[in-house]
Order: C-alpha cells, then sequence, then structure tokens
C-alpha cells in the first residue's frame, strides 16, 4: 500500500500554508514529493498487486432495487510507460521562512485586490528585506519605494536605497520631509527629544497613506519581531500600513534572510538584490544625530535570546536568570515587552513563522497589574 499526504498551499491573512505534499509507501519510503510553497500537480506511477474482482449479483436487490451491471470494456487500459517522478527538494529554514514570507504576502495582497504594493525605504536592513520579499512576491514593476530623507538622514542610507532600486527594478521616489518638519515646528514649538523625533516618522507615515489613497497601493510596514515585542516603533508612523512581513521576524533572522536572499541569487546567476553596505552597517532609525539601535536596545544577538525564551518559551524572569542572562538585562526586556502590548494590538497583520507569533498565539490584557517585573 501507499500513503498520499496533500497539503493546502497558499496564504490566509497570517497564516501559510506549504504545500509539500508527499507519497510514501509502506515502508516509509519516499515515492514522490511537490514543491514547497507552489502549486503543483504531482502524478505518481505506483506498483500495486493485481485487485481481485468481485462480480455481483444480478439478481441481487438493494433496498428493494435492482442493480444491473454493465462492462463498458474488458481491456485493461495500456501503460503509456513509467512517469518520471517528481522529488522536489526540501528547502533549508531560511529558505522556508523567505518563500512562506513571499507567498503570504502575494497571496494577501492579490486576494485582497491590490495589484501593487508601496513601502518606506530608508536604506536599512528591514526596509531592505521587505523590499525584496515584495519584488519576489508581486514583481519588481509592482514595487513603489519611497525615500523620505530628513535633516538627519545620511548620505549612505539614501545611496543604498537608491542602489536596491537599481539592481531590482523597483519604483523608487524621493520625497523629502525636512520642510514639513520644519511647519510642524513652527505650529508646534517646543517639541524636542522624543516628540520630535517620533514627529519625523509620522510625518513619512502620512506621505505614504497619501500615496496609497491617491495610486490604490498596499502600504507594507517594515517593523521586526524584536521591534514589534520591545515596542521599539512609532506607533502611527513605521508601524502604519496593511500588511507586516517580517513582523514575526526576528531582528538576527532578518539579516541572515539578506544573506540568504543574495545567496540565492548567486547560484542563479542574478545580481544580488540587497546592497552588502545595508547588511554591515549599525541599525538605526535616524531620527536623530548619531542614533543607533544600540542607544535604546540590548545588543540584538542578546536581545533575541532572551526574546526567544520569554515569549516562545513562557520562561519566567527567576528562569531566565537561572538560564544565565543578566538579572538587570532580564528585567529591562520583560518590562519593554509587558508595556508594549498595546501597540502590537494596533499593529497590522503578517505571516506567522515561528511557534508563536503575538497576536494569534500570544495575546496578553493591555490593562494588568500581575506582571512580573518591578514598578513601573
Amino acid at each position: 500500500c501507499a500513503l498520499a499526504y496533500v497539503n493546502l498551499v497558499g496564504g490566509q491573512d497570517e497564516l501559510v500554508f506549504d504545500g509539500d505534499s508527499i507519497v510514501v509507501d509502506a515502508q516509509g519510503t519516499q515515492l514522490a514529493r511537490s514543491t514547497q510553497f507552489a502549486e503543483e500537480l504531482l502524478v505518481v506511477d505506483l506498483e500495486l498487486p493485481a485487485a481481485t474482482g468481485t462480480e455481483p449479483d444480478p439478481d441481487a436487490l438493494v433496498e428493494g432495487l435492482s442493480v444491473r451491471h454493465t462492462a463498458l470494456s474488458r481491456e485493461s487500459p495500456r501503460s503509456s510507460g513509467r512517469l518520471d517522478q517528481l522529488n522536489a527538494e526540501r528547502l533549508d529554514d531560511l529558505g522556508e521562512i523567505w518563500h512562506a514570507i513571499v507567498l503570504g504576502l502575494r497571496d494577501y495582497a492579490r486576494k485582497n485586490g491590490f495589484g501593487s504594493v508601496l513601502l518606506g525605504m530608508s536604506g536599512g536592513i528591514d526596509s531592505t528585506v521587505v523590499a525584496a520579499l515584495a519584488c519576489d512576491a508581486v514583481g519588481a514593476e509592482n514595487v513603489h519605494g519611497v525615500s523620505n530623507p530628513s535633516a538627519w538622514s545620511t548620505e549612505h542610507s539614501r545611496t543604498d536605497a537608491a542602489e536596491q532600486a537599481r539592481r531590482t527594478g523597483l519604483r523608487l521616489r524621493t520625497v523629502p520631509i525636512a520642510s514639513m518638519v520644519d511647519a510642524y515646528d513652527e505650529a508646534l514649538s517646543g517639541l524636542d527629544g522624543l516628540a520630535a523625533e517620533n514627529l519625523q516618522a509620522r510625518i513619512r507615515a502620512v506621505v505614504w497613506m497619501a500615496l496609497s489613497n491617491a495610486e490604490g497601493h498596499l502600504v507594507l510596514a517594515c517593523g521586526n519581531k524584536s521591534e514589534l515585542a520591545t515596542g521599539y516603533s512609532t506607533i502611527y508612523g513605521d508601524a502604519v500600513g496593511g500588511f507586516a512581513p517580517i513582523k514575526d521576524v526576528p531582528k538576527t533572522v532578518v539579516w541572515q534572510l539578506a544573506r540568504w536572499r543574495n545567496d540565492w541569487a548567486a547560484r542563479r546567476g542574478e545580481p544580488p538584490p540587497i546592497p552588502e553596505a545595508t547588511i554591515t552597517k549599525p541599525p538605526s532609525a535616524e531620527l536623530r544625530p548619531g542614533q543607533l539601535d544600540s542607544d535604546s536596545l540590548p545588543p540584538y544577538d542578546v536581545l533575541d535570546d532572551v526574546l526567544d525564551d520569554y515569549v516562545e518559551a513562557d520562561a519566567s524572569t527567576a528562569e531566565l536568570v537561572a538560564a544565565g542572562f543578566d538579572r538587570e538585562l532580564v528585567e529591562r526586556v520583560v518590562q519593554l515587552v509587558d508595556r508594549a502590548e498595546w501597540k502590537r494590538r494596533q499593529y497590522p497583520p503578517g505571516p506567522k513563522i515561528s511557534v508563536r507569533n503575538f497576536g494569534r498565539d500570544r495575546r496578553l490584557p493591555i490593562t494588568s497589574a500581575w506582571r512580573e517585573h518591578l514598578p513601573r
């Protein structure tokens, strides 16, 4: 005998079904396997033992009805020759994540009536990876990038975004926001610090949404899971959008995906879509002079380890400290995660690629006093 496992393929909001149908024999040997994350007809040629036929009694009655047996043909169909069996290679872990996000984004846009997407392109690793995912999902000609340089934007950020547009063929336009920021500063005198920084992010969001309204694009939010966990984003700023492709991808994995996609391009003889400078430069929101993510957050490799245990494994503060993490670091991260629940509730949907994502799998009360961490 043989066993055939058939799976759905496609995206449904935050869920992505991977296809990957398989046929195995009685010993568990793989006979055929379909491609992951793609619709495919899998035809399998099986060597089965001859069946013993049974001739029905022509006079038999079934619930008072007679059954007449008619043979259309007594000849067995002739074989057209043994079929070539499809045995698609399985993707590695990063390949699975990449193709899952691409399929999830493609189906979300298509099934909701969007033929194009739009995103802010800062030249940073997150927006660059999202742009590459979007090009694979809907075609570069349907990806609209927007660069919104401010007084604090570095030259390499602008050139990195332009270089990716050149490599991929996506459409990039520049809408400077310095004059808009000045107008707000004049109207709302006295803004400084975080309020002034967030104002820049929100002005950018206004530009993206205006272009979306005017041209009919699906706006993509470019935040990653590490930022979503700790609340390191501006609500109604970089958090706006209709879909968030990497919301369930930790920051360290975002870098790994960038490397994987460039390597995949090299294996296919294509130019790498992600500039090397974007991968190697320190991450920054560029909302004030010399700003780096490390000014506000622990190093991402350390942060993601803590988040993996706290969010995915439900480890307590005591368990995290017992595992070797610094107590002060643990209490800080736990506090950031717990305080950011309200932001996560307002974030766009995005594909689930981890064991436990925010929203569908981890959803806690915003108003509560039971948290483990120290008083606010």
